[in-house]
């Protein structure tokens, strides 16, 4: 789904999939909020962001999604977050795409194990031919992150047939809460690593300021004596003129 809202809670999803990743996301934004994790949008002054996220259920080299391979998938413009504290961790769960071999025909494609497909008859298959592509697999993948920049860190709970991803809420929670000290450190790390670039590059640019006030002061020097050796010229002449002219009378 694409949504023309681009603030909303962090959940992709197709839309026969739909009603389970509300339910998956309640429970789990329920089980927080009992623990005193209250998930809310990030507000936009926070500066926090999202990560990048790979839809694929098994990763691939390439990636087949949409119209001429190139589809995009909805993201929000704004993380979803819920603190440990003061600690912010983002949330997002999205239906993963798994790749499946599809048979065009008739003007659409359809999955080659379709029942549209498999009632087709012969002679209307003539003219159709398959491809691979990735689309919606109904199986969801939970991702918990890190928002702040410069802070490397996720986790991710991904669900099988056998396995629902509702069953895993009580540990993503414990997983989570459990992560709280690791995520002080690094965010700390990531602070000291700013600061740090931050001085670098005004001590940088302080030098930067410097060389251009002496190259100023000495090209203004350079134009002075140029100034002053012109009119040197220019009275020279002057005299010369003024002289020759004395002379001659």
């Amino acid at each position: 789904l694409k949504p023309y809202k681009r603030v909303l809670p962090d959940l992709i999803s197709s839309e026969p999939a739909l009603p389970r990743a509300l339910s998956i996301a309640n429970n789990l934004y329920l089980a927080l909020d009992k623990e005193g994790c209250h998930v809310h949008i990030a507000p936009a002054q926070a500066g926090l962001c999202r990560i990048r996220i790979n839809e694929q259920e098994v990763e691939q080299k390439d990636r087949k999604y949409g119209r001429y391979q190139s589809g995009s998938i909805w993201v929000p413009d704004r993380p979803t977050i819920f603190y440990i504290d003061a600690v912010p961790v983002g949330l997002a769960l999205i239906e993963m795409t798994e790749r499946v071999t599809m048979r065009y025909l008739n003007g659409k494609y359809y999955r080659e194990d379709s029942d549209v497909i498999r009632s087709a008859k012969p002679r209307q298959l003539i003219h159709s031919w398959t491809t691979g592509q990735d689309v919606p697999s109904g199986r969801f993948r939970l991702f918990a992150y890190s928002p702040k920049n410069g802070v490397d860190w996720s986790m991710s709970w991904q669900e099988t047939e056998q396995e629902p991803l509702d069953r895993k809420i009580p540990t993503i929670v414990g997983a989570s809460q459990t992560a709280e000290s690791k995520l002080q450190r690094l965010m700390t790390a990531a602070d000291e690593a700013a600061a740090k670039r931050k001085k670098e590059w005004e001590e940088q640019r302080e030098r930067y300021e410097r060389q251009e006030d002496a190259r100023k002061a000495s090209q203004a020097l350079s134009d002075s004596k140029q100034q002053l050796t012109e009119i040197i010229e220019k009275w020279g002449k002057a005299v010369a003129v003024e002289q020759f002219f004395a002379e001659a009378e």
